[in-house]
């Protein structure tokens, strides 16, 4: 950081680079959250009911992911940032109770619950900046600007009617998430200058890892959970071990070779603001979006296990390891260079397999993803070594 920086912000330690003990309190708050939102998906879940679980994931992941792009900056080991947290762990609590009934009679407590998690964390980072550079503290005034406006839409959604209510949310977060690619743009203004925040890329990297590791347990959560209810039906012990392949498999894609070559991409990279928006930012979106529809799926297929499948069910089934891969896809790409054939070869597999959802019942669709989800990890495994001993 510049001279004469902010007593708030994040020091240049190495020991600050890892998550904090206060990130990590924080993070429970999205444990509660996901567990939520994938039991209400579970309960009911239709086309025009997994269009509304995109607008909570959506929603979810990026209260997240600009939570950690401010403590990224901020020295979480103080007690006015500590504060903040804490603050915004209230109100993360509150979003995650009106959740399951945010079309309903609670969409004004969701609207707001959200509004206020993204205006009070980003006034906090404006007057944390008062002090340091002009282009961070500018940088923020553009994106509490941007985040006032989406809260009234926001906000005058939760007043709306519930198919209103949804035009208003989606316009929303479609007006946020174009916030950093447009560089939070402002008439008179301009745009914020490309490289404006000190980002440490590998502190970035480790968070959203861990991220990934909360919606992966979000899983062995539910799934257990639902085991538990259902150890009487028949095909059940079957649909854990599947369920429980699946969550494994997640974990080995993500983390066996892409996970450290994106922290050392954000750490080594000329432009480590706009690498981490493409890692991170949009980046592991389908990452994060993938697991939590495939944990409903699991949910699904450990409640019906013998029942015919359906293609709404297949969509969370298979549509979920879908997203996963091609998250996968974008994060190795862009980490590395190269494009991994065996995720896209798995991706065109699971598509190929809702031809066979007429014909299969819920635990044979759960079946076919987890074997599909082997066959990408055991391809990759076996390349990289070919390709490592080629390069040695």
């Amino acid at each position: 950081m510049a001279a004469g920086r902010g007593h708030w912000l994040r020091k240049d330690d190495p020991d600050q680079t890892k998550a904090s003990f206060p990130e990590l309190f924080f993070d429970l708050v999205f444990v509660f959250a996901l567990i939520q939102l994938s039991e209400t998906l579970a309960a009911d879940f239709t086309f025009g009911i997994a269009a509304e679980a995109l607008l909570f994931i959506f929603a979810l992941w990026w209260v997240w992911i600009h939570t950690t792009w401010v403590t990224n900056l901020l020295d979480t080991e103080l007690a006015p940032v500590r504060l903040l947290l804490f603050a915004l762990m209230f109100f993360g609590i509150v979003l995650a109770i009106a959740l399951p009934k945010a079309f309903s009679d609670q969409g004004l407590v969701f609207a707001l619950a959200y509004s206020a998690m993204q205006l009070s964390r980003s006034l906090f980072a404006l007057y944390a900046f008062r002090q340091g550079d002009a282009g961070s503290f500018m940088t923020f005034l553009r994106i509490t600007i941007w985040l006032v406006i989406s809260a009234i839409l926001w906000i005058a959604g939760g007043l709306s009617e519930p198919h209103l209510r949804v035009v208003l949310w989606m316009a929303a977060l479609a007006f946020e998430y174009a916030g950093p690619a447009l560089r939070y743009w402002l008439p008179g203004i301009g745009a914020s200058p490309a490289e404006t925040l000190d980002i440490d890329g590998e502190h970035l990297a480790e968070r959203c890892a861990l991220f990934v590791i909360i919606a992966l347990g979000e899983t062995i959560l539910t799934t257990g959970k639902n085991a538990s209810t259902h150890l009487d039906a028949g095909g059940t012990p079957l649909v854990l071990c599947l369920a429980f392949l699946t969550t494994v498999l997640m974990w080995w894609i993500y983390f066996h070779d892409g996970q450290e070559k994106a922290a050392d991409k954000a750490e080594e990279s000329r432009e480590p603001q706009t690498t981490a928006q493409y890692l991170f930012t949009y980046g592991h979106l389908p990452i994060v979006a993938g697991i939590i529809l495939t944990a409903v799926g699991e949910e699904f297929s450990l409640s019906h296990p013998l029942e015919r499948a359906s293609y709404h069910h297949a969509l969370a089934q298979l549509g979920g390891p879908v997203l996963f891969l091609a998250g996968a896809i974008w994060m190795k790409k862009v980490s590395s260079g190269l494009l991994p054939y065996s995720h896209v070869a798995g991706i065109c597999l699971l598509c190929g397999a809702f031809l066979l959802v007429p014909f299969a019942a819920n635990f044979t669709m759960q079946g076919i993803a987890a074997v599909i989800l082997l066959l990408v990890a055991m391809w990759e495994f076996v390349a990289l070594r070919r390709f490592r001993r080629a390069a040695a």
